[in-house]
């Protein structure tokens, strides 16, 4: 084995644990590969790294509070190692290694796990070279909470298993489709490298920057390439293959004429649509909302079972119109959400309907026939 199998140090326990449960979450759970099953223990400048990968989705992260008496390298099974760490009730850990085990010990605890080769582990992409985009980290965790959830999660159009990272000047778009409805958000973007691009990030990889962001401040530096997206992020840093293909041209989905508008209060819409999905079903998963003078009315219906019918006053000056949506399409937008105010507008019964909040977020929603 190339690197030294001497590591000797003493860690905090609970931030070796926030660390491993991170990295877990990205170690591959099934794979002929068992070393991509293990996490990378990695001495650093006097610290310790954590990292992890799938060979698609990679993450590197830095745990404070460490004291390193030997430095090295040891690769131990991610849920092992994370397990025996979660379930100690030790503030410090000692960690040591020998050429087969990796010895954990507590007060009153000694573990000691089979360990693989350091050299053989995956090697784990780090930023390098100047950023392309700078984001404040609180600004780009609400924008991924405003569009993850809309990305397919299966589809053969590989190219909408993921999310669009664009950058146009000083401005940051995350968009993520399904088919069925689409959401974008919009948010402010130091110019790193002064050039504008675009990346389609596989979902695991927005979902794992998105945990890692939870406790980070200051910016975000975003760099990619062709082929590959790095972000770093205070301790940590996320990778990812990009996703192949075209995503769709997501401004031609946009509606540009929906002239019936209507503010609504988003919590009470939530609640009222929460309500009325209650008597759906698979089959009729579908709830009307009746726009009329003065009121929204929501009624659905499920085989067997009963009806619901819910009323909403509202400030609506226009025809009335009826349109079908599937409830669960427009709650997981509403939930995302933390403006008190959406703007909900609509043209025909047949034709998309579009949520927005502000000028940085966008949801266009396609209709269901109730018919």
């Amino acid at each position: 084995m190339s690197e030294r199998m001497t590591m000797k140090l003493a860690i905090n326990r609970q931030a070796f644990s926030t660390a491993l449960g991170e990295a877990a979450t990205v170690a591959a759970s099934r794979t002929p590969k068992p070393i991509l099953q293990c996490v990378l223990l990695r001495t650093v400048d006097r610290a310790l790294v954590v990292m992890a990968t799938d060979l698609e989705t990679s993450l590197r992260v830095g745990v404070p509070q460490v004291e390193v008496s030997d430095p090295g390298a040891a690769v131990v099974s991610a849920e092992k190692l994370t397990a025996i760490v979660r379930e100690s009730s030790d503030e410090v850990l000692h960690v040591e290694t020998d050429a087969q085990f990796c010895h954990i010990r507590g007060e009153d605890s000694h573990f000691q796990i089979f360990m693989l080769d350091p050299a053989e582990y995956p090697p784990i992409p780090d930023l390098e070279g100047e950023p392309h985009l700078r984001v404040p980290a609180e600004e780009l965790a609400r924008m991924i909470a405003y569009t993850c959830y809309a990305a397919a999660k299966e589809n053969t159009r590989f190219a909408i298993n993921g999310l669009l990272w664009e950058k146009r000047g000083r401005r940051l778009r995350l968009v993520a489709t399904d088919g069925r409805r689409l959401a974008l958000a919009m948010g402010a973007a130091a110019d790193g490298g002064g050039e504008n691009v675009e990346a389609i990030v596989p979902l695991k990889a927005v979902s794992t920057l998105q945990r890692v962001l939870a406790d980070v401040e200051g910016d975000v530096r975003v760099r990619m390439t062709p082929n590959q997206i790095v972000a770093q992020a205070g301790l940590a840093t996320v990778s990812s293959v990009l996703v192949e293909g075209h995503f769709p041209k997501y401004e031609d989905v946009i509606p540009q004429d929906n002239d019936k508008k209507v503010e609504m209060n988003a919590g009470e819409f939530l609640r009222a649509l929460k309500r009325a999905a209650l008597l759906t079903t698979q089959e009729s998963r579908g709830v009307r909302l009746s726009f009329k003078k003065g009121v929204l009315e929501l009624t659905s219906r499920a085989p067997e079972q009963g009806e619901a019918h819910i009323t909403l006053p509202i400030e609506y000056e226009y025809e009335p119109l009826a349109i079908g949506f599937n409830p669960g399409l427009l709650i997981d937008a509403l939930k995302a959400l933390e403006p008190e105010t959406v703007e909900f507008s609509m043209k025909e019964a047949n034709r998309p309907g579009l949520l927005r909040a502000g000028t940085d977020f966008t949801y266009v929603v396609m209709p269901v026939n109730l018919s």
